[in-house]
């Protein structure tokens, strides 16, 4: 006699199975470039310097005393006289603006430097995304990466006030969905629950952080991602198809914003008190 369970009829297995809300977000970061490519040069400057978050607009906008330290701040930046110039005439024309775009804090996200930068995020994001928005849903999923989206460029606000340089892409917004899925994918699974649905897998509960340092494969992620992008950000190297150095405290900022929020996001963990 044959006990086993009256399996449904598998239908065609897809190719890449990631959630919907992770292919969405693929899909809109590649439309959003591959529009910017055929745009023209003029009219692609307008949407870089109206959606990419730039710290010098926001300083100045927060302290308009900021404006002659922003001016002088840039004409010190490697290159020759005539470099040095063009700068200070853009850091005079952010300055005369006494908006500070607040919406540029998330917009950068949506914004990348070439089609190798986008593959690469893609990929991180696939990877790690797709853990984070099968635990959580698409609307759990979304605030944990838009945290870390917004810790990141508030972080790399304070760490370089003064800059001109434009920060997009979506690196922050990944390493908050990054430190996320490391707080319970490297994990064995738990295990099953007497009288829980045979077809779902057992939940693995978040790790506290004791635990976490605990954990071999865990403690080697985090210390080969943490050495990457210091290694990178002290040495000033391109990654992942930028054209300059990459952001490594925004990627911080959204590492930390998505590794200590994301227990606000488990289901049950804010509990009234009475």
């Amino acid at each position: 006699m044959d006990a086993s369970p009256d399996l449904p009829h598998q239908g065609r297995v897809p190719v890449f199975n990631l959630p919907g809300i992770v292919t969405i977000s693929i899909a809109v970061l590649a439309a959003i470039h591959g529009l910017r490519s055929v745009l023209p040069d003029e009219t692609d400057l307008s949407v870089l310097l109206n959606l990419a978050f730039i710290p010098a607009r926001w300083t100045a906008a927060f302290d308009p005393g900021s404006a002659a330290e922003i001016i002088r701040a840039a004409g010190e930046g490697a290159g020759g006289a005539e470099i040095a110039s063009a700068r200070q005439d853009f850091a005079r024309y952010l300055v005369a603006d006494p908006s500070s775009m607040p919406w540029t804090g998330a917009t950068y996200a949506l914004l990348h430097g070439s089609w190798v930068h986008l593959i690469f995020n893609a990929v991180w994001l696939a990877v790690f995304g797709t853990p984070v928005a099968r635990r959580y849903g698409v609307l759990r999923y979304g605030l944990l990466a838009l945290a870390g989206i917004v810790a990141g460029a508030v972080v790399h606000l304070l760490v370089d006030p003064y800059s001109l340089m434009p920060l997009v892409g979506a690196s922050a917004g990944i390493s908050a969905l990054m430190a996320a899925a490391a707080r319970f994918v490297f994990q064995p699974p738990p295990a099953f629950v007497a009288g829980a649905p045979w077809q779902l897998p057992p939940r693995p509960r978040l790790q506290t952080i004791p635990e976490l340092m605990r954990n071999r494969p865990a403690v080697l992620f985090l210390a080969v991602w943490f050495v990457t992008n210091l290694l990178f950000g002290v040495l000033a190297l391109p990654l992942g198809g930028n054209e300059g150095p990459i952001a490594w405290d925004a990627h911080l900022g959204g590492f930390a914003a998505g590794f200590f929020l994301l227990p606000l996001m488990e289901r049950g963990s804010i509990r009234p008190h009475g």
